[in-house]
């Protein structure tokens, strides 16, 4: 049973009212199967859009698509509905869109065009329009294209990541054939944008099963065009007597991610990539069977760098990951000096700590090490402690007006000397900053 919310039911009576068939379409329908709370409500119709804007004066329509955009007051918050006229489609020149979109009379036509059967079902608040079978599929937690699958991936390439995108978020098998399917056209991934491939491999990697999402991007061939370095690095042995790792490479970057604490996109990115410099920094001894890996963080931040240029990603974004990388290699060591701590901090930003240690707990973990480190708690516990100590001469509690006041001195380099030597001794602990030790000191 499917009970449409009072709002839904409204909307879509004024449509009836005018003597047009409306339903609610693809994954609105699918959400409210499993019972989900519903957010993006989609609807398809046999109103043309023109006819849509009549009954609708504040809609809007800019695409060639026939969708309209209808802002609409919900019990608890303002929604914008989605309403598409039937339509088939032809030609798809671009591995994209179509080149020919033409309205259709029947929902039926409509839902052959679409991705998948859990997609292809339309309601019209009393009876389900299913044609291939999709309330079925759902009920089998199984993603299956409509039709033919190598049809439906050459019309729009991006269904090839979306489906295992969907996999990750829902848990649900890949059909046997649609998984061939997706095997043998993977090479059409080249063809899509990298702000629209980006979009999806993000939404892989923030669901609650990333990793899974990521080694089924590996199985079908589409990880090797879209994160090579990745894909490369699962021939990259690291399994050795004097190296904790039970895994190579590759394996031990998709089961960091698996255990990496952080709901941050980006902090996963990293944990997912920390490593890559390995493949090209690789060695190993042929008499003792040592594997080294020396300066494969530098390397890999040259990599981290390349890649948040594909995946065209912000200044901010790109600076996080690539500092994430840079840095991931920090000692964890109760001998630690404070300042080696606070150095540590100053490295990679104080906002990029929880980042950091949530990485490092992922690349613990997806190395085969156990739940909990005593070093990595205690060195927790100490970030937390030598933050009360300043982290540059801007922190401490006098400034160069101060010194030019208590020394009677002009403004020079000589100013900054004398900041840098008080912020050394605080930084020892050799003076609490605090503005009247500071001064005192200042006289000396």
């Amino acid at each position: 049973m499917i009970n449409l919310p009072d709002f839904v039911q409204d909307f879509m009576k004024q449509f009836e009212d005018a003597g047009y068939r409306i339903y609610v379409v693809g994954g609105t329908v699918r959400g409210l199967l499993m019972q989900k709370p519903v957010e993006d409500w989609d609807f398809t119709t046999n109103a043309k859009p023109e006819e849509i804007m009549k009954l609708f004066p504040d809609s809007f329509y800019n695409n060639t698509f026939g969708t309209v955009g209808i802002p609409h007051e919900g019990k608890d918050k303002s929604h914008v509905f989605e309403v598409t006229t039937f339509r088939k489609e032809s030609g798809y020149s671009n591995v994209r869109h179509p080149d020919k979109v033409e309205w259709a009379s029947k929902v039926e036509d409509d839902l052959g065009r679409r991705d998948f059967t859990m997609n292809a079902i339309a309601f019209d608040g009393k009876d389900l329009v299913d044609p291939y079978g999709g309330e079925k599929d759902i009920a089998a937690n199984i993603i299956r294209a409509v039709g033919n699958p190598d049809t439906r991936f050459s019309e729009d390439a991006l269904r090839l990541i979306r489906a295992i995108r969907q996999s990750a978020q829902l848990q649900f098998t890949i059909d046997e054939k649609t998984f061939g399917s997706i095997k043998k056209n993977a090479l059409l991934i080249q063809h899509i944008s990298w702000e629209r491939i980006r979009d999806e491999f993000f939404k892989i990697l923030t669901s609650d099963f990333p990793a899974e999402g990521m080694y089924l991007l590996r199985d079908t061939g589409i990880l090797q065009y879209i994160l090579p370095e990745v894909n490369d690095c699962f021939d990259t042995d690291q399994v050795s007597p004097e190296r904790h790792h039970i895994y190579d490479v590759g394996t031990h970057l998709v089961e960091s991610l698996r255990h990496c604490t952080s709901n941050d996109v980006i902090t996963r990115f990293a944990t997912l990539i920390h490593d890559i410099g390995k493949k090209e920094t690789y060695r190993k001894d042929n008499k003792t069977g040592i594997i080294t890996f020396y300066n494969h963080e530098v390397v890999g931040t040259r990599q981290a760098n390349e890649i948040a240029g594909r995946f065209k990603l912000s200044n901010k974004e790109r600076e996080r990951m690539v500092t994430l990388v840079r840095h991931h290699q920090f000692t964890v060591n109760e001998k630690q000096t404070d300042k080696a701590i606070r150095r540590f901090i100053r490295d990679i930003g104080v906002e990029n700590i929880d980042n950091m240690l949530a990485l490092r707990t992922g690349d613990r973990l997806g190395s085969g090490a156990k739940e909990t480190s005593w070093r990595t708690e205690l060195f927790k516990k100490r970030i937390e402690e030598v933050q009360i100590i300043p982290f540059s001469v801007k922190d401490l509690k006098i400034n160069g007006n101060d010194v030019m006041k208590e020394l009677n001195l002009k403004p020079g380099p000589k100013i900054g000397e004398i900041l840098n030597t008080i912020f050394s001794e605080v930084e020892d602990g050799k003076l609490k900053n605090e503005r009247e030790v500071l001064i005192k000191r200042l006289k000396e």
